[in-house]
């Protein structure tokens, strides 16, 4: 009895570190171009939760799968050749990781299942605010690492993909009716250790991400 016990008390454990986001709601009324017309920088942010549903949204485009890879392309690149992702990526390479950090902790996107990984208990958006406190009033904050192992150790390359994964972010943002700034500020000693980041893993840029003020 008290080793099946044990073992539900894991098992719920277990439950709780991972996350299975809804699936993302896709049809969007807001146009792309309506989006580029009305994206911009925004540094307040109200007291109002995002919802799993649309972090789920928001996530699915900054670098989710949106298709298989072609049987022609496979071998190609150093990434997971296998899938693809709505963020262009240097070689394939599929580097970029984002953390998101709330409240209740920090969590690892798993693209390929859309799930969350929890990896801290700590809220570290102070952390990510760093010296700009308006940051650290974001309901959530998306921290963009980049694994530059799987981009040959070029950094270069790690830098354009986080770049392409915070202009996803934006446009998304935008038509999600959300507010975001792309920063590259942050207390990245404090931030690489809490998030348990190995030595080829680079913080590149975060957005802080909430409702209009």
């Amino acid at each position: 009895m008290t080793a099946c016990m044990a073992l539900l008390v894991v098992m719920a454990a277990t439950a709780q570190e991972r996350v299975t986001l809804p699936q993302p709601n896709k049809k969007v009324k807001m146009t792309l171009f309506d989006a580029l017309q009305q994206r911009a920088s925004v540094r307040e942010y109200a007291a109002k939760p995002v919802s799993d549903r649309v972090l789920s949204q928001l996530l699915w485009a900054a670098c989710g799968v949106n298709r298989r890879g072609s049987a022609a392309s496979q071998g190609f690149g150093a990434g997971n050749t296998d899938i693809r992702i709505t963020a262009p990526s240097a070689i394939n390479a599929q580097d970029i990781t984002v953390y998101v950090c709330r409240e209740d902790g920090a969590w690892r996107y798993d693209a390929r299942a859309h799930a969350l990984e929890k990896v801290s208990s700590k809220d570290l958006r102070e952390a990510v605010a760093d010296r700009q406190p308006f940051a650290k009033e974001a309901p959530v904050s998306l921290v963009l690492v980049s694994d530059v192992s799987k981009v040959r150790n070029h950094s270069e390359f790690g830098a354009m993909d986080a770049g392409y994964v915070s202009e996803n972010i934006c446009l998304a943002c935008t038509a999600l009716g959300l507010a975001t700034v792309p920063r590259a500020s942050m207390d990245k000693d404090v931030l690489a250790r809490e998030l348990g980041l190995g030595p080829s893993e680079q913080l590149m840029l975060n957005n802080p991400v909430g409702y209009p003020k």
